[in-house]
């Protein structure tokens, strides 16, 4: 099987899938190789659906994967690959099998609760601590993750030409799913730009560079998130940035497109109370 991972990730991308989402399938399927030869001892040539709910089993029991939210997401998310995966080897004549349903994924409660678990206080905090540190770089890109709503993969994939500080607009290229966007910033967004470009030194074309590379790596932003704070990570400032733009009066298609929502009902779970808020109400009954 392992002379089809390269055309795997061919057929992928022609699909239309990020370079992330790619590079996530690809890691995914060789898990599933990983187990089949630890497993039986030989290496897999074929998907046979025995073999892939084994796998599911395996998961669900042995590793443990379920019981919350997240964990079943996981395992559909190794199950989402090997459904791609089983469609390629199909579309190359490598078999002729669907060994694997839509109804064979984990059924996972959807949790109502917004998912923002940060105040705006918590925010500020966050970005004064970055601040005080000197690290103009680390500054920007926190404040565009604040009120812009970009992805981390789109905020480092910013390029020089991509923004205007005299349009306040960015255009984010290669969102999820491949699709463009305009963005619109705010003057918090575009002072820090300003500062940071006073002492950035490169002549990549990425905004966000390092001395290694044209471009910063996300591991090493991780990094940084971690040194100034135990709980916010880039994900969590999206979170923050639909929560506080809906309580700001953006309407959710608003807020969607900002956002860059392939599906309306991810921005609808924003709207919801927060846990905080649910818990509290409950003290009142």
């Amino acid at each position: 099987m392992n002379e089809y991972i390269k055309k795997f990730r061919t057929y992928l991308l022609d699909e239309g899938k990020s370079e992330n989402t790619v590079n996530t399938y690809m890691a995914k399927v060789q898990e599933y190789f990983k187990w089949f030869r630890e497993t039986y001892d030989a290496e897999c040539k074929k998907l046979y659906r025995e073999n892939v709910l084994d796998y599911r089993t395996y998961l669900l029991n042995v590793k443990k994967y379920k019981g919350k939210n997240l964990n079943g997401k996981t395992v559909n998310g190794k199950l989402s690959a090997l459904y791609s995966f089983n469609k390629f080897l199909i579309s190359e004549k490598v078999q002729e099998e669907v060994v694997l349903s839509k109804s064979d994924f984990v059924r996972v409660q959807i949790d109502y609760a917004n998912p923002c678990i940060i105040t705006k206080t918590d925010v500020e905090r966050f970005r004064q601590k970055i601040l005080e540190s000197g690290d103009k770089r680390l500054y920007a890109l926190v404040t565009i993750l604040d009120y812009a709503g970009l992805r981390i993969s789109e905020a480092l994939d910013i390029k020089l030409q991509d923004y205007s500080l005299e349009a306040k607009e960015l255009i984010v290229r290669r969102g999820k799913g491949d699709k463009q966007r305009i963005v619109y910033l705010n003057s918090k967004i575009i002072n820090a730009i300003k500062e940071y470009l006073k002492v950035r030194k490169a002549e990549s074309d990425y905004l966000f560079v390092s001395r290694q590379s044209e471009k910063v790596d996300r591991t090493v932003i991780n990094k940084h998130f971690k040194k100034y704070s135990k709980t916010i990570t880039p994900h969590m400032l999206r979170h923050f940035y639909a929560t506080h733009c809906l309580e700001m009066g953006y309407s959710v298609h608003e807020v969607a497109y900002q956002a860059g929502h392939r599906d309306i009902k991810t921005t609808l779970i924003y709207t919801n109370p927060s846990r905080e808020e649910m818990k509290r109400k409950a003290e009142l009954l």
